[in-house]
C-alpha cells in the first residue's frame, strides 16, 4: 500500500466513524461555520476546564474531507491546553497551505498528516480547515466566557 493510499484510508475511516460527533453539553461556546465555496457546514461546541479543552463536539454536513478533518481535529485538541491546541492548529494550517510540499511533524499532527495530499488542491483546503476555523472561534469565545466568569466571582 502506498503512502497516498494509506492517507486516503485514514481520511475515509474518520469520515465513516466520526470521533466526537454529535453536539453535547456542557459547553461554554458554540459556533457555526459554512464554507461558501461548497456549502459544507459545521456547528461546533467547546467545553473548557480552566484552560484545558475537556470536550469538543460537533454536527457537520458536507464532504468527506471536511467531516474527517473535524474528527481528526477533535482527537488532536481534546485534553490539551488552548495554547497547545493552537500550536497544533498552526502546524495543520501551515501544512494545508503548503500545496503538499510541507514536511509535517507526524508526532504533532498524528492522523492529521493524512491531509497533506489534500493540500495539493486549493479548492479542498477550505474543506479541511472548516472545523479548525470553527474550533478557533469557539475556543476564543469559551476563554472569554471563562475570564468573564472569573472576574464576576
Amino acid at each position: 500500500m502506498s503512502v497516498e493510499q494509506m492517507y486516503q484510508e485514514i481520511i475515509l475511516d474518520h469520515y465513516k466513524q466520526k470521533h466526537h460527533a454529535g453536539l453535547r453539553e456542557p459547553y461554554e461556546a458554540e459556533v457555526s461555520h459554512v464554507n461558501p465555496s461548497c456549502g459544507d457546514e459545521i456547528t461546533l461546541r467547546v467545553h473548557l476546564d480552566g484552560d484545558t479543552i475537556s470536550d469538543v463536539s460537533y454536527d457537520a454536513e458536507g464532504c468527506s474531507i471536511s467531516q474527517a478533518a473535524a474528527s481528526v481535529m477533535t482527537d488532536l485538541v481534546i485534553g490539551r491546553t488552548v495554547d497547545e491546541a493552537l500550536a497544533i492548529e498552526h502546524e495543520f494550517h501551515d501544512m494545508m497551505h503548503s500545496q503538499g510540499k510541507a514536511t509535517p511533524d507526524e508526532d504533532v499532527l498524528e492522523d492529521g498528516i493524512a491531509f497533506l495530499g489534500v493540500a495539493q488542491f486549493p479548492a479542498r483546503v477550505k474543506c479541511a480547515m472548516l472545523g479548525w476555523s470553527a474550533w478557533k472561534d469557539a475556543a476564543a469565545q469559551a476563554l472569554a466566557a471563562s475570564t468573564q466568569q472569573q472576574e464576576e466571582a
